[in-house]
Formats: structure tokens, sequence, C-alpha cells
């Protein structure tokens, strides 16, 4: 056997690969070497299952449970490494990597899995893991006999509070991805009890996830309005512990709340008098735009509304599909209320064709003016409309759709009479003469056409169109999408993130202490040569 030094082993394996090791990811060379073991005990594990592997028949397919379960939970145990280190150092990126790599594998979780690392995290029959076993089902006989083995060689016991929370929300994840709600309202609310008892800003990630799925628990059970106390003492909790990670996600839990039963006043209220600071997390920034948008959108602040929605829309993740299509649905109506046409391009994104496709047929009767094709597609799509809440806003659209129609007419004729204008815009009421020409009023006063009416013979005569280049709107469109890209440039800049470099921290005060010494000869340099004037 040749002298290969084990960092070289490491960095030929699939592991230096899969976890993307960086050296100076740890803070002192003691966590660099204890990792190191580790992951060589993990290596020298995997090289004895592949000979054991060549050695003994294929199994069969029922098995292959103990082909995925071992891996998962090595997994968990190191993310509770991961998480155990963070607490010790207090370095919240470390528990924020680690929720994200729970993530990763939570479709991977089984029974087992988690009795094994219950196991291996806490002592068997202990209060902790009596309570948190109790809520995971009962394992099968086949799922036992793979992870008894597994479980016995994992003999360290956590006693941090941060495992503890980490196990409530690993525990909660899997029960609510079984679609077991009920126990996961009772681990939900189990684990809300044991977080008020703890004050440690490394709790505070692990805090914010559980809050989301504790309001997530009751939502799917229709029990949301219970929570709401609770979720109002949990953010003036947050408040006074100085989390502003939890109390934005507390504040959009509480928003959500409200929305939910159309409680839009209650939930501006909220909004305008809790504390406001820069973002913490994207995820929650997104959210509190949205319904920012959706708030602005009732109260008839469309412009608003709409800057919300598309700023939503932009800053969320690729892979939040569902949340961006929602953002696109209120933008496109929001935009139609302006009276604007939204481009074929928004309906036309990946993945969002089908599901824009109600609002592109509505976009397309807006756009042509034509009131009977806008109530065809509005009870088409009734059904679609509702579930997604813009029903009530797609009414208001009605006026709009007039409102297009007869700018057409008005830039199609100079002069038309007010019963032509009627018949084009098929009114259907008992006197749509008188209709006609009070649509033709507003829509003057409004500004949305340039003409003037005759009310003695009937007439509708529009005026002239000047030249747009005239007037001040390409400058107000010019400078609007100025700030617009400044405002993007200066938010990229303000989110850009830098891990602590204790190297350039060291040069940095090198540099400070010759800067120093440099100014003090300098200075006693002039005092000299100002003795010597005297």
């Amino acid at each position: 056997m040749t002298n290969t030094p084990l960092f070289v082993i490491l960095q030929k394996s699939e592991i230096m690969k899969e976890s993307n090791l960086n050296p100076s990811f740890f803070p002192s060379v003691l966590d660099l070497k204890n990792h190191y073991f580790t992951q060589f005990q993990i290596l020298a594990k995997m090289t004895q299952d592949v000979e054991m592997k060549e050695q003994q028949p294929a199994p069969a397919a029922d098995n292959s449970v103990s082909l995925i379960s071992p891996s998962i939970l090595e997994q968990l145990k190191d993310i509770a490494a991961l998480i155990e280190t963070g607490a010790y150092t207090r370095e919240v990126r470390r528990i924020m990597r680690a929720i994200r790599w729970t993530i990763q594998i939570r479709k991977k979780l089984n029974v087992s899995v988690l009795s094994a690392f219950l196991n291996s995290a806490f002592v068997p029959g202990s209060e902790v893991h009596s309570r948190l076993a109790s809520y995971i089902p009962k394992e099968e006989d086949q799922d036992m006999e793979v992870n008894i083995g597994t479980s016995a060689t994992l003999p360290s016991k956590h006693s941090l509070p941060e495992i503890e929370i980490y196990c409530y929300l690993l525990v909660l994840i899997f029960l609510i991805d079984q679609k077991r709600y009920d126990e996961a309202k009772a681990c939900s609310s189990a684990s809300i009890a044991r977080i008020k008892n703890l004050n440690r800003r490394t709790i505070d990630v692990l805090a914010s996830r559980l809050y989301f799925y504790y309001s997530l628990s009751y939502e799917l059970t229709g029990d949301l309005a219970e929570i709401r106390g609770s979720l109002h003492a949990l953010h003036r909790t947050a408040t006074l512990r100085h989390d502003e990670l939890g109390q934005e996600t507390l504040l959009n839990l509480l928003l959500r709340n409200y929305l939910h039963y159309n409680l839009y006043d209650k939930a501006e209220k909220l909004r305008s008098k809790a504390p406001r600071f820069e973002a913490h997390s994207n995820q929650q920034f997104c959210r509190y735009l949205f319904y920012l948008g959706k708030i602005r959108t009732i109260q008839l602040e469309y412009t608003d509304a709409k800057e919300s929605l598309l700023q939503a829309a932009r800053k969320a993740p690729v892979s939040a599909l569902g949340f961006r299509i929602l953002c696109n649905k209120w933008a496109v109506i929001v935009r139609l209320l302006l009276g604007e046409i939204p481009e074929r391009t928004v309906f036309m994104q990946k993945g969002m064709e089908k599901a824009l496709r109600p609002y592109f047929e509505l976009t397309n009767a807006v756009r042509i003016g034509d009131l009977e094709l806008f109530k065809t597609v509005a009870e088409k799509f009734a059904s679609t409309f509702s579930s997604d809440g813009t029903n009530n806003l797609i009414v208001r659209l009605r006026h709009n759709v007039i409102r297009t129609g007869l700018r057409n007419i008005s830039i199609s004729y100079s002069k038309i009479s007010l019963a032509d204008v009627a018949k084009k815009l098929r009114l259907d009421s008992p006197n749509p003469i008188a209709d006609a020409e009070s649509i033709v009023a507003k829509a003057i006063r409004d500004g949305a056409i340039d003409a003037t009416v005759d009310h003695a013979n009937g007439w509708m005569i529009s005026k002239e169109t000047g030249d747009i280049y005239s007037t001040n709107e390409p400058q107000i469109a010019f400078n609007s999408r100025i700030a617009f890209c400044l405002n993007m440039h200066n938010e990229a800049v303000r989110a850009l993130r830098f891990p602590p470099n204790s190297d350039k921290e060291k040069e940095s005060a090198e540099k400070r202490r010759e800067r120093q010494q440099q100014e003090q000869e300098l200075a006693k340099h002039i005092a000299e040569e100002d003795d010597d004037e005297f």
C-alpha cells in the first residue's frame, strides 16, 4: 500500500466532489482535521460495502430500501454535525446550509431513517426522544431489520437545543409530506412551545422554518384562524429578541392569515405598523412583495401594486414556478386595470403557457375592446379565476373593455353618432344611447380620449391626434426606465455577501499599524522642522 496523503485520498473521492469542500470554510485546523477524519471513515465504509457487494449476490427488488437508507442516514448525521459546529462557533450560515441540505433530501426520508436518526441523536427512552418518537408512525418489520445495525454504529448523543429543534423540523416536514396533517399540527404546536423557552441566535434560522410549517399544517386542515393570536405573540417575542428573520417570517404568515379570510384592512394596518428593516431572506422578501401587491390592488393603488408584483416575480427563484405563475397572474390583471396591454412574451414563459392561457384570452378580449368576447372568456374560465382569487378584479375590467373599445372608435372615426357608438360597444342596456353618452363623457373627463360631445345632435367628435414626441411623455418614460435600472443596480449591490476572511483582516490590521507608525514618524519630523525654524 502506497503512503498517499489523506487529503489526496479525499480529494480523489466522490465525497469531496459532492460536498464541495473548501479548506477555508473551516475556522480552525482542528475542525478541518476532524472533518477529514470523518470523511475518511465514510470512505472506508463505502469501500468495504463495495467489496461485500462483489462477493454477495444482487439483492431482491423488495430490499431496495436497505441500499438507500444508510446513505440518507449518513447525510442526516453530517447535517447534525454541521449544525453542532455552527452552534459552537455561532456561525448562522452553517445552519442555513444544513437547512438547504435537508430540503434536498426530504423526499427520501422514511420512518426507519427518522427512527434511526433519533436513536443516534438522543438517548432512547429520554423525554425528548419519547416525545419526538410519538409523532412518527410505526415502522415496518423490514425497515426495522435494515436500520437496527445502522443505528447501533452511531454512539454520539447530542444535548444541544439546536439539534432538538432540528429534529422537530425534520419530523414535521416528514409528516406534512406524508399528508399526516393532524400529527403535523400536534408536532408543530409542541415545537412552538419549546421554542418559546429558548433565546439563542443560532436557533433563529431553525425557528423561522418551524414558524412556516406551523402555519402550513394549520392551513392544510382549514384551521388557520386558530393560530392568529399565537402568531401575534410570536411576532412580539421576535421583536423583543431582535430576531429580524423571525419577524420577517411571522409578518408574512400574519399577512397570509388575514388575506386568506379577505381581511385586507387588518392586513394593511398590521403591515403599516410593523417594523421594517433590510431583508435577510430573499424568499421572505418575495412573499412580502406579493402580499403587498395584493393589498395595493384591492385598495385601487394599481401603480404600486404593479411594481410590487413584478418585483416579486423577478426576485423569485427559478425553482419557485408556482409562485412566479401566481405573481404573473395578478400582475397581468393589474396592468389591464391600468390600461396597459402585457406583451405576448409574458404568457409564453417556459412552464407557464398552460397556466396563463385564461389570462391570455382575457387580455386579447380587453385589447380588442369586445365586450361580448370578454363576457364569454369570463364565463368560460370562471372556476379558474375564482380559485386564483381574481374574480372580483375581473369584474372591474368591464369598464376598461368599454374604454378600450371607445378609444379604438375615437381613433377610427372623426365624427360618429352616439347610437353607432352604443351599437359598436354592444351595450345591452334599456337606453343604450344615454349610456353611451355618459360613457363618452366620463372617458373625456378622465383623459382616455380627446373628443367632444354634441348633445343636441347626438354626435361624438374626435379631435386630431397630435405628435406624441412634442409632449413630455417620452421624457417621463425614459426617466422611469433609468430609475428602474438604477434601483436594480443598488439592490444587487446591497444583496452582495462576502464570507469572512481572517487573512485579509490580519493584513488590514498590519497595514493599519504601519500607516499609524508612518504618520507618527511624519508628525515627529514635522515637529522637528518647526523647532529648527524657531
